[in-house]
């Protein structure tokens, strides 16, 4: 089996966020970067189909030489190869979507993970719209799946339960927390990452269809107020919510 799982380089989750002079983009100084959580879940799938079907897990990244640190945890985490698609700029969900979807055709994968969203920007479009420009069949938020000849079966969430789907392979999978338990890299495969090539291709040009107008922190949140201590301050209470808040 054919395994293709694609992975972002994201600002750590701890990190705290300044925004660039242009007004259009972060300040990467002194931001930590990681793998994105949603891919690591994705990667362990990958890795899983593997052992079950042998064959080979291909890891691809989109972006500037940064991702390499990315890249190569996923090669420590087991992966068989590596391919960085170059691009400093900064592309839309769609633009994206384009270039991975270029890559993918070209392997022809039995199966292809994705988180279900990345933690920079949380879009969740990625995975979907490399489905649709693939002409494969996708399912969004699995916590279960269970690859079979041919086809695969999984549960996905659903605004108050779980979901069903049956579908046929070669298909595309956008994972969820639950779906498993991501391994740690083993100091025998971390040493190994770092010996291991990573291919490195430009990425396809795409049509840029969103552009960034401004960045900007949310307001500060206002300190609160005291009404009152007992059952007098319910008259004004209300009030406030509905004059000031605006919620009744």
């Amino acid at each position: 089996m054919k395994v293709v799982v694609c992975i972002n380089h994201v600002p750590d989750t701890e990190t705290k966020i300044k925004i660039g002079q242009d007004g259009t983009t972060i300040d990467r100084t002194g931001v930590n970067f990681m793998l994105s959580p949603y891919d690591e879940f994705a990667l362990e799938e990958g890795l899983r189909a593997r052992e079950k079907f042998k064959g080979e897990v291909i890891a691809i990244s989109l972006g500037s030489d940064a991702h390499k640190e990315t890249l190569r945890k996923a090669l420590a985490m087991g992966v068989d190869k590596a391919v960085l698609l170059k691009d400093d700029s900064v592309r839309d969900s769609f633009a994206v979507a384009s270039a991975l979807a270029a890559e993918i055709k070209t392997i022809a994968p039995d199966v292809v993970f994705f988180g279900k969203q990345s933690i920079d920007y949380d879009d969740a479009q990625v995975g979907t719209l490399v489905a649709e420009m693939l002409g494969m069949p996708s399912v969004a938020v699995i916590v279960s799946l269970d690859l079979q000849d041919g086809k695969a079966v999984c549960h996905r969430e659903i605004e108050g339960g779980h979901e069903v789907v049956e579908t046929t392979l070669p298909a595309v999978f956008l994972a969820q927390k639950g779906l498993n338990e991501p391994r740690y890299p083993s100091l025998k495969g971390i040493m190994a990452a770092k010996s291991k090539p990573i291919e490195e291709k430009p990425a396809a040009a795409a049509e840029i269809r969103v552009e960034t107008i401004r960045m900007r922190k949310p307001p500060a949140k206002a300190s609160g107020r005291i009404i009152g201590t007992d059952k007098t301050a319910v008259p004004e209470l209300i009030r406030l919510l509905h004059e000031e808040a605006k919620v009744l």
